[in-house]
């Protein structure tokens, strides 16, 4: 028994233990529940990929293929970190809510099934596909049609109605709470124990004006208390590259075990704080936004700009390192522009979405 699985055990001694080298107890356990039929064997059982939060695996066998994952009360990266580990219930419930709705059901994975009980779900398996972290790199750029798919997706996610779910969507607190202190308040700590000179050589005396910043600390702390509200909108959560998938199907979305209701403009800040860390063309983010048809009355565009400065703010100096392909200036020029979003919002015209003929009553209903 590995250590991990010792830990999990310890703490959960009735769950099914997730992983690849049992592949005798998995198809024992997929029969048991009826992911696979009794003759059915399975061929493979493989990681499709390193998760950041759960474990993921990809089973197939002589009939299908499918992607099974569990949540563990660590984060799976970082197993350092504790994390609430009900966190797939909210995935599961995600999944189930989207797809009642027509205009939703191709971005997502089909849910397979669900055991709450083990904390673990499978989902269809979407194939050979990659994520969008290519472009971070000045050579991969997103698509104009990819990136009018994406706002499509959280446009109308938005538009969910939460009234019609089969049962109210969990408030995800936990999570959020995790979430808020690596967004507003670790990236802040003078000392904190990272070294950001391991990820660049300069990085931490350029993030030392910033974590002294009394003025920017306030109000990232405004935008944390903002977050942890509870709101009455569908959020994805965590919309950044990692959770977008290039397929031959085309554009799919997944991860969203950070979903709560919220404020849209937490999830549209961090979209366009991953554009601009990717140094897509402002003309294409803005043409892409155009495709955002849930600009109600109550938009609050400050947020917004709030929002997507301390996305970058956090991405750059703190623990959530991406693969950024920017020098240090690159770097020092986006923390500047950042913290302007976050201390002057309205003076950054780049963020004034413009809402003009946009429609602020339709809604998706859950069918």
């Amino acid at each position: 028994m590995t250590e991990k699985q010792q830990r999990f055990q310890d703490l959960h001694p009735d769950c099914f233990f997730l992983t690849a080298d049992q592949p005798q107890q998995l198809t024992d356990f997929l029969r048991k529940y009826e992911w696979i039929a009794d003759d059915e064997a399975v061929t493979l059982i493989e990681k499709p990929g390193e998760g950041n939060m759960n474990y993921v695996l990809r089973v197939r066998t002589d009939r299908q293929s499918f992607i099974v994952k569990q949540s563990r009360p660590w984060v799976e990266k970082y197993p350092q970190l504790d994390a609430p580990i009900e966190r797939i219930v909210v995935e599961a419930q995600f999944y189930d809510a989207v797809s009642e709705v027509g205009e939703l059901q191709d971005f997502i994975p089909a849910l397979k099934g669900f055991r709450a009980e083990h904390f673990i779900m499978a989902v269809e398996d979407l194939g050979e596909a990659s994520d969008f972290t290519n472009i971070y790199k000045k050579s991969g750029q997103i698509s104009s049609t990819e990136l009018a798919d994406l706002v499509r997706f959280i446009s109308g996610l938005h538009r969910v109605s939460t009234d019609e779910m089969r049962e109210p969507f969990p408030d995800n607190h936990a999570l959020k709470e995790l979430n808020a202190e690596h967004i507003f308040n670790y990236p802040y700590l003078e000392e904190n124990g990272f070294d950001l000179d391991t990820v660049q050589a300069g990085l931490q005396a350029l993030a030392l004006s910033y974590k002294q910043d009394k003025a920017l600390k306030k109000r990232i702390e405004s935008l944390g208390k903002t977050y942890l509200e509870q709101g009455n909108t569908l959020l994805h959560g965590d919309y950044y590259p990692g959770s977008w998938l290039r397929t031959t199907e085309g554009t799919k979305v997944i991860d969203p075990e950070f979903a709560y209701l919220g404020r849209a403009e937490f999830d549209l800040g961090v979209l366009v704080a991953h554009l601009k860390m990717a140094q897509t063309d402002d003309a294409v983010v803005e043409a892409g936004l155009a495709h955002y048809t849930h600009l109600g009355r109550n938009f609050d565009h400050a947020l917004f700009a709030g929002f997507c400065g301390a996305e970058i703010l956090r991405r750059i100096i703190g623990l959530a390192q991406l693969p950024l392909d920017l020098s240090l200036a690159e770097k020092g020029n986006l923390l500047a522009w950042a913290a302007e979003s976050v201390l002057n919002p309205l003076a950054n015209t780049f963020m004034q979405i413009r809402t003009s003929g946009i429609s602020q009553s339709a809604t998706f209903k859950n069918s």
